[in-house]
Order: structure tokens, then sequence, then C-alpha cells
């Protein structure tokens, strides 16, 4: 957006002429060709626990608030606990069939100013670098900026975490910087790096997903013709 001078020669932001606030995200399934963002149920917390379990050594969790999930009674309460909550909004990320392969949210949900994050985003590793952990991503990301019109769309990430980092950048997102001791999680510092899409930015990522993920960018045995920063 360009700048604007008031009457005092000051320089000031140009006028939101977007209308907010804007909807809430709901409890609705966003339905793709490869993936299914399903609103989180109690009843999901035994397909995840398998998923999960199969990283046995938990390096998967090392970055997440919380986990891995203890036993099924924990991966229970944990469920039960998402499935209620307003902000993180949590959906089960499941295959077309139904099947559970992860999960992901919206947070920091602020209709007032047109901003929302995505986060607690946690892939089971048949689901990690395949079309279906792209597209859900997209999913989120087109609803959000969209279907629900905000104008910023939101990721955060601890500023350790170099896969995140790189998710962030392969899907578009501009690094706005890291906020030093940010916070603390599981009992040690956390630096967090900050990245973003605007609303007006989306036009053209939502062309390249779409690119991306058109069946032709994908040769006989499911591997990427182009990569997506080349769509």
């Amino acid at each position: 957006m360009s700048t604007q001078i008031n009457e005092h020669g000051q320089p000031m932001g140009a006028p939101v002429t977007s209308a907010l606030p804007r909807p809430r995200p709901t409890r609705s399934t966003l339905a793709g060709r490869h993936v299914q963002l399903v609103p989180m149920h109690p009843e999901h917390a035994d397909a995840l626990f398998d998923v999960f379990a199969v990283d046995t050594d938990g390096a998967g969790w090392t970055y997440m608030p919380r986990g891995p999930f203890t036993d099924r009674a924990d991966a229970a309460d944990w469920a039960l606990a998402s499935s209620a909550s307003e902000d993180p909004l949590f959906f089960t990320i499941c295959r077309p069939d139904g099947a559970p392969m992860g999960f992901c949210s919206f947070l920091r949900i602020a209709p007032e100013v047109g901003s929302i994050e995505v986060g607690y985003i946690h892939f089971g590793r048949a689901m990690r670098g395949t079309k279906a952990a792209t597209e859900a991503m997209a999913l989120m990301m087109g609803h959000a900026l969209g279907t629900l019109g905000y104008r910023r769309y939101e990721w955060k990430c601890d500023a350790l975490n170099a896969p995140s980092r790189r998710a962030a950048e392969r899907l578009g997102f501009t690094y706005e910087g890291t906020f030093r001791q940010a916070t603390v999680v599981k009992g040690r510092n956390r630096d967090t790096a900050w990245f973003s899409i605007i609303d007006s930015e989306w036009p053209a990522l939502k062309a390249r997903f779409d690119r991306w993920l058109a069946p032709e960018n994908f040769d006989a045995e499911g591997r990427q013709i182009h990569p997506l920063n080349a769509c």
C-alpha cells in the first residue's frame, strides 16, 4: 500500500477500503483433490495417535508446544480439548477416504483487523513432502485470504526450525524478522521467526498453486515436473 501525506506533512498509511471485521472461520470441511481438512473431533484421537506413533523418537514434536502423546488417553484428552477450541481452530488433515494424516489450525484470529495465522501444523511421516501437504496449506490459505477476505495471513515458527522456515518460503510467505526471546516452549527459550502473505499477493499465489497441483505437473510415478516456485 502507498503512503499518503496528511495536512501536517506527516506520512500516513493508505485508508483501508475492505470491509471490517471479516468473518471468523467456522468448523466446516475444506476439500481438495488429494486431501480434506475436517474440523477436529474427539473420534480422531486414536487414528492420530497411530499416525504419530510411527515416529518412535518423537523428533517431529520438538518444536511443537506439547507432545509427543504419551499414550492413547493423552491423545484423547488433547483431541477433546482441541475439538472445543475456538482459537486455535483445529482441523484434522485427512485423505479423501477420511483417514487422518495430521492436523493444523487457524489461530490468533483477529477479524477486526483482518489478520489470521496458520499454525499448530503437524504432518504424519507419510504426508511429508507430498501433494497432500502442499494442498492442505493451499486450502487453508485460500479459505483465509480468498473466501473469508482476510488482509494478512501469518506463519510463525521457532527461529531454529529450519524445515518450517523453508516451508514458509516455498509456500510464498515473506520473512519479516525474528522476535528474540519471544516465549518459552517446554522450558526452553524460543526466538520466533515471523512470515506473512497479504491479500494483494494471493491471486498470483493461487495461480501458482493451481498450476503446481494440476495433474499434468506430475509424472506417472507422482513426481513433480516443475517445482512450486517455478509454476
